[in-house]
């Protein structure tokens, strides 16, 4: 398994729209085969800065997603409104509880 975690830092005034397009797209992504899920947080003292947290089976099923439809029709609305350039890791669990 590896995560993929995007750091998004938007307008503010473009907040409640990035809310509403992750809202339309999160249960594709999910359903994205080889995803094992999708979460977006949002920064409580910052909160014009989202993580997006997705889950992926193995690192073809993400690259599988990356040169999607689905990923570049959503990525060209969302970089639309940001406010500073996004960050993005691939990770793997190394140790866990």
């Amino acid at each position: 398994m590896i995560s993929r975690i995007v750091k998004m830092q938007f307008r503010t005034a473009e907040i409640d729209n990035f809310k509403s397009l992750f809202d339309s797209v999160k249960e594709k992504i999910a359903g994205f085969e080889g995803n094992r899920g999708v979460q977006l947080v949002q920064d409580i003292a910052m909160p014009e800065i989202f993580f997006t947290l997705s889950i992926w089976e193995h690192s073809q099923a993400l690259e599988n997603y990356r040169n999607s439809e689905l990923f570049n029709d959503t990525w060209s609305k969302t970089k639309s409104m940001f406010d500073a350039r996004p960050e993005a890791w691939s990770t793997i669990v190394v140790n866990q509880a």
